[in-house]
């Protein structure tokens, strides 16, 4: 009967889990899409947002060898902010592989994330990537 007990509660820790994978992927959608022109696009088996076809950000689920067990957004940047960042938060943000030479800021999406200076990061990101015309219609 403890068995049962044990395994009664290992399914909803994994339901849990699957809910918070579900739920990061889904704000990280919410802000991204938010900004004007922004666009989803599936590559490398992971949603990347896009203005004018340009990647501004990109998805990395734990599950394969980019997030590195954990689930992550990569973010366009530059290098001195980057170098900023890391340094101030070293457990919340990391250079990612492959696009990290060049900048761009990986943020953990697991364990509470800080939703604020990540969705800042990616309006940040956005605006590199953008049309000066298109940044015009947020009036930052």
């Amino acid at each position: 009967m403890a068995a049962k007990k044990t395994t009664a509660k290992k399914a909803p820790a994994k339901k849990a889990r699957a809910n918070r994978s579900r739920d990061h992927l889904t704000r990280l959608r919410e802000i991204c899409l938010s900004l004007p022109e922004a666009h989803e696009v599936e590559a490398w088996g992971e949603p990347t947002f896009r203005v004018k076809n340009k990647i501004f950000a990109m998805h990395a689920s734990a599950g394969n060898h980019h997030g590195a067990g954990r689930p992550s957004v990569w973010i366009l940047s530059v290098n001195i902010e980057q170098d900023l960042v890391l340094r101030a938060r070293p457990d919340r943000y990391f250079k990612p592989p492959y696009v990290g030479p060049s900048g761009w800021i990986g943020a953990w999406l697991d364990k509470n994330p800080p939703w604020g200076e990540i969705e800042e990061l990616l309006r940040d990101a956005w605006k590199r990537r953008a049309p000066k015309k298109i940044v015009a219609l947020i009036g930052d």
